[in-house]
């Protein structure tokens, strides 16, 4: 059975969700799976926006082949070449042979990369440019480059009489549509938004200032619907989600909040952690805690962009780091992250290392700051530190 919907006049979505996936990028736990979104234009031409991972191609196809009703297909347009949005070009093209690919000059070599039985159709694509236009009928493609965000080839495709924008992989989010494909058919804010904002810092965080020109291209464009590649599409409300983009994109803190990031082997750098969160809370600050060997480190990440002042907290471990806690501090130096306050603690029974550690690898993050005091344990919290506790939570919130 064919699952296809209206977004716009004459455009219609074609995506699938897989519901089976167990990792993204077979590195990202995704327990509400992914939904792989496509769309079709219907005018004197027809166009088919992006494709769909194989997994879920049996799907797809049937929905483009309901959608089409008897058509024939005139375009294959390529915003992305990621092969979970591109794997099922190659049956699109044996199923709809006369359809031309049109792309920009960077997706060509890709095309040749990944499929190689298709040089006829590669070297006949139509390739476009920053500003160059496709004309459907009453609709209008106006294609726009965003390279890095977050391949090379990317681009985007403005429907000028719809207002729509196929945003590629740009406000994307994990998580599969229920039947309801509108964000504002959904909760977003409480059901979505811990997903979008870790798709968001893992997948795209490094390149926030390709998102950022991007950003700046959108505004001049009268925009109606946001039709990414993953998650939700906007038709309402639109202000809102690009507005976090813009926050994302530049590292900047969503609120004034502090996440509390601990290891912990036995339980006792666990105890002091959620001492000092305690303390913090008395405050009247929002707080959150996470175990670090209880979540997947993308969590952590999006904890980490999400809040403005990070707690770490680690024990010395065979001379160096524990290791999530490492795992973490290398992930945020890759991705990016700058602009925020740490504060540290640490444990070691007879050799407390970690918060040096820490310190080192902080620093090689951009314009980050490290508080003190700092709190050192050995083996266990004891009653004679808690003024140490204290001193930490009011650095804390002075710093905030």
């Amino acid at each position: 059975m064919q699952n296809i919907q209206s977004i716009a006049d004459g455009i219609l979505y074609v995506g699938a969700s897989d519901r089976r996936i167990a990792k993204f990028e077979n590195l990202f736990p995704i327990p509400r799976g992914v939904s792989y979104n496509s769309y079709v234009i219907l005018d004197e031409k027809t166009a088919l926006m992006d494709t769909c991972e194989m997994s879920m191609g049996g799907q797809f196809l049937e929905n483009v082949t309901a959608a089409l009703n008897g058509r024939a297909l005139d375009y294959l347009v390529i915003d992305h070449m990621e092969p979970d949005h591109a794997s099922m070009i190659d049956a699109v093209l044996l199923r709809w042979p006369d359809a031309q690919l049109v792309c920009n000059a960077k997706t060509v070599a890709m095309l040749r990369m990944y499929f190689p039985g298709h040089e006829d159709k590669i070297a006949s694509a139509l390739l476009v440019k920053e500003g160059d236009t496709l004309t459907l009928g009453r609709h209008t493609l106006q294609f726009i480059m965003a390279p890095m965000v977050h391949w090379p080839e990317v681009m985007m495709a403005y429907e000028t009489s719809t207002g729509t924008l196929f945003t590629a992989d740009a406000f994307g989010t994990f998580g599969t549509l229920g039947g309801s494909i509108f964000a504002d058919e959904v909760n977003f804010a409480e059901d979505w938004l811990d997903d979008a904002r870790r798709y968001y810092t893992n997948i795209v965080g490094k390149y926030g200032a390709q998102v950022q020109a991007v950003l700046k291209k959108a505004a001049a464009l009268d925009l109606h619907i946001l039709a990414p590649l993953h998650g939700p599409i906007w038709r309402r409300d639109l202000d809102w989600y690009i507005g976090k983009y813009d926050l994302w994109s530049r590292c900047v803190p969503e609120e004034k909040s502090v996440a509390v990031l601990y290891g912990s082997l036995y339980g006792n750098t666990a105890s002091a952690a959620e001492a000092l969160a305690a303390r913090i809370a008395a405050k009247n600050i929002p707080v959150r805690v996470f175990d670090l060997s209880c979540i997947d480190n993308s969590e952590a990440v999006a904890e980490c962009w999400r809040a403005s002042t990070i707690v770490l907290a680690s024990p010395t471990y065979n001379g160096g780091l524990y290791l999530p806690v490492e795992a973490l501090l290398n992930d945020l130096k890759a991705l990016g992250l700058h602009d925020r306050t740490f504060a540290l603690m640490e444990n070691g029974s007879w050799a407390p290392q970690a918060a040096r550690l820490m310190t080192a690898k902080i620093e090689e993050l951009k314009s980050c700051t490290i508080l003190e005091p700092k709190v050192t344990i050995r083996g266990r919290l004891s009653d004679a530190q808690q003024a140490e506790l204290d001193a930490e939570a009011e650095a804390v919130a002075a710093a905030l």
